[in-house]
């Protein structure tokens, strides 16, 4: 008599694992996963940069306002169509060169937290961790990288711009599918928040912490560093909710501005010590 075939054992059948029924079990795997690997690199602690993934370095940059610039020299007639295109194509990118001073600064900011961190007497102390794409959170990955110190990248799987910058320690390269998990990681172990110019995704990350510091949804000490006054006048008030008594004026204290590296360095490298670094 023939047998008939084995079934697949349930923890090998993707096809239910890939099932809203198996949901339950994806979004355990993307706790207990990543909890593992990081328990093998013992980080209990990380400073988290979030940013644009649309900020280029400042070569790059300069390189495509260069590039418009001797392609609008080749255009005799200033009027065709090829010529209005690629002037409306160099304000663009000359916004981008003006924005890619953030680049560099997160870079160096990275840099410093890192060897700073390598210092203390544990080592490694605070890695830096970031959204593990590119733009801002490339930055963040190069820094630590060129300090020589290990940094995550906390990717999400979207249909563009996110794919995991080459900075960031192998081992340390996670690749979520649920948002919500995602951030579960970017707040647990995160005792700095360092906030550099960024779209919609930014400023959710951002709102979303500062809802859990301000309703004490978080316990423990978090350090908010909003980077670059200049570009977030324009795009948050936050004396305005305070003014409208939809938030409190002691909620604009859980948030500290700064415009240059040193500053934003000596900042996070107190408020860390104090509450975080054994003498």
């Amino acid at each position: 008599m023939e047998h008939l075939k084995k079934a697949p054992k349930a923890y090998r059948n993707n096809k239910f694992l890939n099932s809203p029924a198996g949901r339950t079990i994806r979004i355990l795997t993307e706790y207990q996963e990543p909890y593992e690997r990081l328990k093998k690199y013992d980080i209990n602690d990380t400073i988290v940069f979030f940013g644009s993934a649309r900020l280029l370095p400042m070569h790059e940059a300069k390189k495509n306002v260069a590039d418009i610039k001797k392609k609008l020299h080749t255009i005799k007639n200033t009027k065709s169509k090829d010529y209005i295109e690629n002037r409306k194509l160099l304000g663009f990118a000359e916004r981008d060169l003006e924005m890619a001073q953030y680049y560099e600064d997160t870079e160096e900011l990275a840099y410093r937290l890192t060897k700073w961190s390598m210092g203390l007497k544990k080592g490694n102390k605070f890695v830096v961790c970031s959204g593990g794409g590119p733009g801002i959170m490339e930055a963040a990955n190069r820094g630590a990288h060129k300090a020589k110190g290990l940094s995550i990248g906390l990717n999400i799987s979207l249909p563009f711009e996110q794919f995991p910058n080459r900075y960031i320690t192998p081992n340390l390269n996670f690749e979520f599918h649920y948002f919500f998990m995602r951030k579960f990681w970017f707040a647990y172990l995160a005792k700095a928040l360092v906030i550099m110019p960024g779209g919609f995704g930014t400023l959710d990350e951002l709102m979303e912490i500062l809802t859990l510091v301000q309703t004490e949804k978080l316990k423990k000490k978090m350090t908010i560093l909003i980077y670059g006054k200049k570009f977030w006048d324009k795009v948050i008030n936050i004396e305005a909710l305070a003014e409208y008594r939809v938030i409190s004026p002691s909620d604009s204290k859980l948030i500290k501005f700064a415009d240059s590296v040193d500053e934003a360095f000596d900042y996070l490298k107190k408020e860390l010590g104090k509450s975080y670094v054994k003498k």
